[in-house]
């Protein structure tokens, strides 16, 4: 058995915001499109439609995402679920100090750029519907043999 990749699937309230969001904010590509009530695929947004479903993409990131009533109804496990979950959603950038100047000002900062303990530069956004993003970029000076296990021995 190969697993070939992991696609994120968000339920949201309103499918075309949630473009707009990732689209105008982070960057993100449509992908394709399906209007409301319709059993077409289509890859360019109307401002007369409503939307049950898109994927989106940047560079090597995919997400899906999916109107809440959708969702629920697809998979009735989630039918008393409220939309969130405790997880975020972790992508690896490059050039994080760009990323973070061109959204400061567009988003929810839920944590602020720093440098970890670990070696990452990070930080931690909400999106239009509650959902925590982190970006993060290995620092080059980071991550000795010794600094591992230290992290080992405080976790196990």
């Amino acid at each position: 058995m190969k697993l070939t990749k992991l696609t994120p699937n968000f339920s949201v309230k309103n499918v075309k915001d949630t473009i707009l969001f990732y689209r105008d904010i982070l960057g993100f590509k449509l992908e394709m499109v399906v209007p409301k009530n319709k059993n077409i695929i289509e890859y360019n947004l109307a401002d007369s439609e409503t939307y049950s479903y898109a994927m989106m993409s940047k560079d090597e990131v995919f997400i899906m995402f999916i109107e809440e009533n959708c969702f629920k109804k697809d998979i009735p496990l989630f039918k008393n679920t409220p939309q969130g979950a405790s997880l975020l959603f972790y992508i690896d950038a490059e050039d994080i100090g760009t990323i973070y100047d061109s959204i400061k000002e567009k988003v929810e900062i839920v944590k602020d750029l720093e440098t970890t303990w670990y070696g990452k530069k990070e930080f931690y956004i909400k999106d239009c519907n509650g959902y925590v993003l982190g970006f993060g970029e290995n620092e080059q000076s980071v991550q000795t043999g010794s600094e591992v296990k230290c992290y080992q021995k405080q976790v196990g």
